[in-house]
């Protein structure tokens, strides 16, 4: 493997994930540009955190702008009303709101990106996407594109406090068109031990199956969000009680999911992510369930990885059932995670004194919340 050099041009990177070296160069160079300095820990090991801007719109309802169009011309028709974050401001739940992000981009011929909600955001619930002009789909941005980001904000189940320069979504670039793969996957499991069960199921990515098994005492199987809670201030760190928001699940064995609830649950396999990789949870096929891992996820090059102090790291997983009631049973197939190669070794990785929340993570809520005392 190279060592890290920031110094090649895109058109001279080797396909595959850029690391955080080289996102801070990007910076430097104007690819990435930020409306103010960029804040500590916002360049993660394999992605950067994007931050609310001043202003936020809430809109009639979803949108893409679509070729030739702009987000901002369509905000003209779609706003309700437009408000300052500077102060903060609640986000209601079950609206929908748009808000200009500080970070927009003029990237490289060569280089696409794509966004997902931080892993606190998704497991607060809160429906994140990222929208760049004449968008087709969410959270994709294309190679060479030069232009504003937008987030587009729903808090499902709890009304949310955000302010400019709060941290809901992540973007992660890319040099050259995908190379996940199967074979990658297998490879790598067979020198890496992806995850800590001793069969892989590997097909269209690697299967995490759910952990409904029983718990030492005083341990919950998982979580459900309880509605018509209080106000949770995404920029607060274990202040809230687990109680105030979350009803523990203990039973055991299977779970019915209820539709319109939301579950914080677990995977049974712990997982690694070795520092030479990069690995996404992709949204589960809904024609073996009537269920979907709500939220897909980055996991950063260490996570679960004895390169960043961990020992392999359950995945935590935000599920929701669709139209109708579904038994959800213990080892059943909930989610899989495909995982692609970086462009060059990080010079740092998840949990290796970053500040990282989840590392060697079980069962765990968001990082807003002190740890649960039955």
């Amino acid at each position: 493997m190279p060592q890290p050099n920031t110094k090649l041009s895109a058109l001279e990177m080797p396909r595959g994930i850029l690391p955080a070296m080289t996102l801070a160069d990007f910076c430097e160079k104007g690819f990435i540009r930020t409306g103010r300095p960029l804040a500590p820990g916002q360049i993660q090991p394999a992605s950067l955190d994007l931050r609310l801007g001043e202003w936020a719109y809430r809109v009639r309802a979803s949108f893409l702008p679509g070729p030739g169009k702009k987000v901002a011309e369509r905000l003209e028709t779609l706003q309700l009303h437009k408000f300052s974050l500077a102060q903060g401001a609640v986000f209601e739940a079950g609206c929908v709101y748009i808000v200009p992000l500080l970070e927009t981009l003029a990237l490289p011929s060569r280089i696409s990106a794509a966004a997902n909600p931080k892993s606190s955001t998704g497991r607060l619930d809160i429906f994140t996407r990222v929208i760049a002009d004449d968008a087709r789909e969410f959270d994709k941005i294309p190679e060479g594109y030069e232009g504003p980001l937008y987030a587009e904000i729903s808090p499902r189940s709890f009304s949310i406090l955000a302010r400019t320069g709060s941290r809901l979504s992540q973007i992660r670039f890319r040099s050259g068109p995908p190379l996940a793969s199967d074979e990658i996957i297998a490879l790598l499991h067979e020198s890496e031990a992806l995850i800590s069960s001793a069969d892989a199921n590997i097909d269209n990515g690697l299967a995490l199956s759910v952990d409904l098994s029983p718990q030492p005492p005083g341990h919950p199987v998982g979580f459900r969000a309880k509605r018509h809670s209080g106000l949770v201030d995404v920029d607060k760190v274990g202040v809230l009680e687990v109680l105030d928001y979350w009803e523990p699940i203990w039973q055991k064995g299977s779970l019915i999911l209820d539709p319109d609830q939301f579950y914080i649950l677990a995977s049974k396999e712990a997982v690694r992510v070795p520092p030479t990789h990069a690995a996404e949870m992709v949204p589960f096929n809904p024609l073996v369930g009537e269920f979907r891992v709500h939220y897909a996820g980055f996991f950063d090059p260490g996570f679960g990885h004895q390169s960043g102090g961990g020992e392999g790291s359950r995945a935590v997983l935000e599920v929701r059932s669709h139209e109708v009631p579904f038994i959800l049973e213990d080892g059943q197939i909930i989610g899989r995670l495909i995982y692609e190669p970086l462009t060059q070794i990080p010079n740092q990785v998840y949990g290796q004194g970053i500040g990282s929340n989840y590392q060697r993570q079980g069962l765990k809520l968001s990082k807003h919340f002190k740890p649960f005392v039955p």
